[in-house]
């Protein structure tokens, strides 16, 4: 990155307005205490997220862990061993398939359309007697779009009872579409499903490495099975109880998502930037040269930026949307390239 340049990272998704001030209060409060161990379990964070979703789902509902990343990591030593099949559909996020292969599993990649939506059909058709885990996104990264209520209500009527679906909704607080849903309702109804979500993102708690899921009891309570005693940090602990509950912060990043999402998607339109509808804090485009040789002339210009061919997304590139200061910036650094 040249000298003299102010830096703009649009590439991680992370939060543009940081982390909630609550949070900061309780951590400096918690950091006289690190001499001493943390809590022996999470309980006390499980049943702030019982709160959190209005008590819809007690605190025997959820797993925390380091990340939605480690969660992943969790359910596949859970459910995955030699010789397992999960389904994937590319583009995705990359822990689905890397945790699948150090378990011994093969994942079965059932690509994602055109439009990048799910090929429900195609998955049911790959689903055979081996396999233990269907990995969905929704919004799915690094593509933006999600799966409509109805369709997603289907397919969970149609899987196999042997099979567990895995619903990555850690995105799921920039969702507006009016037919939107997470797996709160089908977990309610006892259904095979088990919902990631992570504080990285709506709470801005990326450095803290705090994710969770929740899922039926018969679910919940084999994961726990596996857990670690001492697995979360006293700062983590005391971050994420305290990013729960300051609600006018986690408004006041969906409506900065929202705006910037809205002002971002209309200039890219009005520049001939081809891009993919998005319900997540980021969108995915098609650059005008090279995904690579895009990706490093916005550097020079101090906007970073993702390529997402690992993804399976080849040519394309994502890119979070920031405060309207870097989101200009970025408007401006891409021409002329």
């Amino acid at each position: 990155m040249p000298d003299g340049i102010e830096v703009h990272k649009l590439s991680s998704n992370e939060n543009p307005l940081g982390y909630s001030p609550r949070v900061r209060q309780a951590l400096m409060a918690a950091l006289d205490d690190l001499s001493q161990y943390p809590d022996n379990t999470d309980i006390r964070l499980r049943e702030a997220l019982a709160r959190d979703f209005n008590n819809e789902l007690s605190a025997e509902h959820f797993i925390t862990a380091n990340s939605g990343s480690e969660i992943i990591d969790i359910i596949s030593k859970a459910f995955l061993g030699e010789g397992d099949e999960v389904i994937v559909s590319q583009p995705c996020f990359l822990p689905y398939t890397a945790f699948t292969r150090w378990m011994g599993a093969t994942a079965i990649n059932v690509p994602m359309t055109k439009d990048y939506e799910y090929d429900f059909e195609g998955i049911l058709n790959a689903i055979t007697p081996i396999t233990k885990l269907v990995f969905l996104a929704s919004p799915n990264n690094p593509s933006g779009t999600y799966i409509p209520k109805h369709v997603l209500v289907d397919f969970v009527n149609r899987i196999p009872e042997h099979v567990i679906i895995v619903l990555d909704e850690v995105y799921r607080h920039f969702a507006e579409a009016s037919d939107y849903v997470t797996g709160l309702p089908f977990v309610k109804q006892q259904k095979n499903i088990i919902a990631i979500n992570s504080f990285s993102k709506t709470y801005g708690l990326a450095g803290l490495r705090v994710g969770y899921c929740y899922a039926p009891l018969h679910i919940s309570s084999y994961i726990r099975k596996i857990c670690k005693p001492f697995l979360l940090s006293s700062l983590a602990l005391e971050g994420a109880i305290a990013a729960l509950e300051d609600l006018e912060f986690v408004q006041r990043t969906v409506d900065l998502v929202f705006e910037e999402r809205a002002f971002v998607l209309k200039r890219l339109k009005e520049l001939n930037i081809k891009y993919w509808p998005t319900q997540g804090n980021f969108v995915m485009i098609q650059p005008p040269i090279p995904d690579l040789e895009f990706v490093k002339k916005l550097e020079q210009k101090g906007i970073m930026v993702r390529p997402v061919g690992n993804f399976g997304a080849s040519g394309r590139v994502r890119i979070s949307f920031g405060t309207r200061e870097a989101n200009i910036a970025m408007l401006k650094a891409r021409r002329p390239l």
